[in-house]
């Protein structure tokens, strides 16, 4: 889920942030309000933390849920994206409103897969932290951390060698087959991590749970 999460990093504050306003023309400005909306997510960060932590499925599982829920933004996010890229072209305003529409579907992109990428790194971190024993948390940590950023150095890498010769049929391609690769990644990295109602051997459910605040 790291490297899912690197891929995305990389695709918005690099590769999509220079495209949006070299090869497509939009402004500076909007094209830098919009690589900041998933940071907008960043502050419920500490609540999605707070919810996993006390959240029990039906099926037993804490943090699973938040994982997948949160890939599902990421990779819906993606998923879009391609077809605001579409409408945000040169030419595409002729067409009544594809301007203003293409705006807001980028901007309705952005905000998900940014909001995918909090919830799935903050439940992932927590479930890494419940797998691990209390003396390996800290490598845990940190290898989670270089994954993250091998994720956004092979996926940059990778982006730039796609779209050397840039199309916009290719730079689809590309952010389509990021939205793919997360789906992949992150259901390798949840699958079978969180067994179903292990919950009381973590805590006793019986437990008072320390409220929010």
């Amino acid at each position: 889920f790291q490297v899912s999460v690197g891929m995305a990093y990389a695709l918005m504050v690099g590769t999509l942030n220079r495209v949006m306003i070299v090869e497509l023309g939009v402004s500076a400005w909007l094209v830098a309000l919009m690589v900041a909306l998933p940071l907008l997510v960043a502050p419920f960060r500490a609540l999605i933390g707070y919810r996993s932590d006390i959240h029990l499925s039906a099926l037993g599982w804490r943090r699973v849920p938040y994982l997948w829920f949160g890939s599902l933004l990421q990779f819906g996010g993606l998923a879009i994206m391609p077809f605001a890229l579409i409408l945000l072209q040169p030419g595409a305003d002729t067409q009544p409103g594809g301007a203003v529409i293409g705006h807001i579907a980028a901007c309705l992109a952005f905000l998900m897969v940014g909001a995918g990428m909090q919830t799935t790194q903050t439940a992932g971190l927590a479930l890494a932290t419940d797998q691990a024993a209390p003396e390996a948390r800290p490598r845990v940590v940190a290898l989670m951390y270089v994954m993250l950023l091998l994720g956004m150095v092979l996926s940059s890498v990778l982006f730039s060698l796609v779209l050397q010769d840039f199309t916009a049929t290719r730079l689809a391609g590309v952010v389509q087959g990021a939205a793919m690769l997360t789906m992949l990644f992150n259901t390798i990295a949840l699958w079978k991590q969180e067994a179903r109602g292990s919950v009381p051997r973590r805590s006793e459910a019986s437990a008072p749970q320390p409220p929010f605040r």
